[in-house]
């Protein structure tokens, strides 16, 4: 009755665990739209930079070599939130790869488009995104749902991405743990009681191992969301201001001295700004 006792509480256990680790995955997903959300309000605030600053005549060179950089900090994000998500070219492009491609390209087609995407600019921007940002039409499309699919597992390279991440966050726990469809298929019935137990607690540990990272990256991709608002309303603010303040003026030299720093202060926070677009999660 003991080791009886003990199989039932470990299976229980694990069934728990199992549960906590899907609610964690659905965390995590939650976590990244909000983050893709706040990008695509933060860009709209760096274009609005960028066009005020075009507007004004006479800006030093140097301005033009600042934006330089910031669109390149934040095409890679550009170039995968306008990507047209196709759920079932995604999966013929994966099952041309590994088998772990056709699982990530299976897998990942359980999203929304719009989570699709999220999951895209959370974990792909700086790796894949980079390499996209150069295309166009449907070379950037194919490429986008290559990647999502697992074409980048199958290179071998796009990190957490690219990796055991994604399959954990797209598809069932069984993707990358075994503990789901053990216990949905009653495989711990057939066992003997102490074999039993000591099975299962060796698969909640495993579990437990996972989440505990996919909780980890949930924090991670809070705080960076959580930054990147605070300095896009800062920037906000700044331009309103500014620009409020600067109505008349057309040209660079009609600036005071204090408005030239502020200027350059708006450049220098929305450099900051674009930088965010190409942190990397779980780097």
């Amino acid at each position: 009755m003991l080791n009886s006792s003990l199989k039932k509480e470990a299976v229980e256990k694990l069934k728990e665990e199992v549960t906590n680790y899907e609610n964690a995955q659905k965390n995590v997903q939650k976590a990244a739209l909000n983050l893709h959300n706040s990008r695509t309000s933060a860009l709209e605030v760096i274009d609005n930079v960028e066009r005020y600053i075009n507007s004004i005549a006479n800006t030093p060179k140097e301005f033009e070599k600042e934006f330089d950089a910031i669109r390149i900090n934040t095409a890679s994000f550009k170039a995968l939130s306008e990507i047209t998500y196709d759920e079932k070219l995604m999966i013929k492009i994966a099952g041309g790869g590994t088998a772990a491609g056709v699982a990530a390209g299976v897998a990942t087609a359980a999203f929304a488009p719009t989570a699709a995407m999220a999951i895209a600019t959370t974990f792909g921007t700086a790796s894949t995104g980079a390499a996209i940002s150069g295309l166009s039409g449907a070379a950037a499309t194919n490429a986008a749902l290559a990647w999502l699919g697992g074409g980048a597992l199958a290179a071998g390279g796009g990190g957490m991405a690219a990796g055991n991440t994604l399959l954990a966050l797209a598809g069932p726990i069984g993707w990358g743990i075994g503990a789901a469809s053990l216990v949905a298929g009653g495989v711990f019935a057939s066992k003997k009681n102490k074999d039993a137990a000591i099975k299962a607690d060796k698969e909640r540990l495993e579990i437990l191992k996972e989440r505990r990272k996919i909780d980890a990256i949930q924090y991670e991709i809070v705080e960076l969301t959580s930054t990147t608002k605070k300095l896009m309303n800062e920037l906000y603010k700044m331009i309103t201001n500014f620009t409020n303040a600067a109505q008349n003026i057309t040209s660079f030299e009609q600036y005071s001295s204090n408005q030239r720093q502020e200027l350059i202060a708006i450049i220098n926070n929305t450099s900051s700004l674009s930088k965010l677009f190409m942190k990397e999660i779980g780097k």
